[in-house]
């Protein structure tokens, strides 16, 4: 996670949408996003943006991207730890056993 105004590695590249994610993955990039500023996501700091935020976050792990800029750091954090363990790639933090 990086903070709004942080500078990230040289190497990594940013993308400014979900299908150039996807493309930067693909080619074996770290990719940076920045939920807030991809397209679709209201700005503002309202109960809708920040859940855009979330959601765009969550696609963008889907997708491959490794480095987040936020405002928002603990809410993106859990989503994207949360779309990792759905994705397989991260075990969960808390596994419950249904008792019907």
């Amino acid at each position: 996670m990086l903070g709004p105004g942080d500078e990230g590695d040289p190497g990594w590249v940013e993308a400014a949408s979900t299908e150039e994610v996807e493309k930067l993955v693909r080619a074996g990039h770290t990719v940076v996003v920045t939920p807030a500023h991809l397209a679709g996501v209201p700005h503002g700091d309202g109960p809708d943006a920040e859940a855009a935020e979330l959601a765009a976050a969550s696609i963008c792990a889907w997708l491959g991207a490794r480095v987040f800029r936020t405002g928002r750091p603990e809410q993106v954090r859990r989503a994207v730890e949360m779309t990792e363990s759905l994705a397989g790639r991260r075990p969960p933090a808390l596994t419950r056993r249904g008792l019907a």
